[in-house]
């Protein structure tokens, strides 16, 4: 298939985890997927493999999103390589540098979790979207997925800089959501609950004791692949009359019940 044909997916913070699973899952439904990630090393290495493996186009780009200087060449690149974008998958994301009293949250950890999880995605959003603006519109849905977390609304004490980014970057959604609309271009959340990921490894046994005690309906850990289909779902344009709306993806965790 000829480049600007086909469907092509960028996925933030490709290599491990959810967006893995997440630039896996939008190989199998038919795109093209650039990876941007710090380091290009094993992991890395290994996704574009199972992406091509999958007969599908791979790229990794080599970058930090919150360098926003640099995200004119991120853009250049994959337009370069793969021809217009149609789907953004802000992933890339960090938490906070040490958990603890909210009182103790440093300006150092703050700082991070704001660069990376709202203001890098907020600018690496606007960039992209304005090169998609400028292409014609293609024959395929064009999307902006967020990643989010339950912790947009969840209040953890322990982890107060990661809860504020991720509640700014719930509204960033709503902001290019309705900014985007008329052009045909869908902006989505998904938020994720207790996933099983390196990120949540460090509290494992205590997140065990939870599930085990019903802190969700469905008493399982959950995956990767079920956020990676959530956004496969948003990517693909099944959800054609939503805007800027929130999918949440945590077995339940904050549906309320009494």
């Amino acid at each position: 298939m000829p480049a600007g044909e086909s469907k092509t997916a960028l996925v933030t913070g490709g290599k491990r985890g959810i967006g893995r699973a997440i630039a896996l899952a939008l190989a199998d439904s038919g795109f093209d997927i650039a990876i941007l990630d710090l380091a290009q090393d094993d992991d890395a290495r290994a996704v574009v493999a199972a992406i091509e493996a999958k007969n599908r186009r791979a790229l990794f780009v080599l970058g930090d999103v919150s360098a926003i200087a640099g995200h004119a060449g991120i853009a250049d690149r994959i337009w370069s390589e793969f021809g217009p974008l149609t789907c953004l998958v802000n992933n890339a994301g960090v938490s906070v540098m040490n958990r603890g009293d909210l009182l103790d949250v440093t300006p150092e950890s703050y700082d991070r979790c704001l660069n990376v999880n709202l203001r890098g995605s907020f600018f690496l959003t606007q960039t992209i979207a304005k090169r998609m603006l400028a292409d014609a519109a293609p024959a395929w849905h064009r999307s902006i997925v967020n990643i989010t977390s339950i912790s947009a609304e969840v209040v953890s004490i322990n982890r107060g800089e990661y809860c504020i980014s991720k509640a700014g970057a719930s509204m960033m959604t709503k902001l290019y959501a309705v900014r985007l609309a008329e052009s045909g271009i869908g902006v989505y959340e998904v938020r994720p609950g207790i996933i099983r990921t390196d990120m949540t490894k460090v509290s494992e046994a205590r997140l065990d004791q939870l599930i085990k005690d019903g802190i969700s309906p469905i008493k399982r850990w959950g995956e990767s692949e079920d956020v990676a289909q959530t956004v496969v779902t948003a990517a693909e344009g099944r959800l054609p009359f939503a805007v800027g709306q929130t999918l949440v993806v945590d077995g339940g965790l904050t549906v309320k019940a009494f």
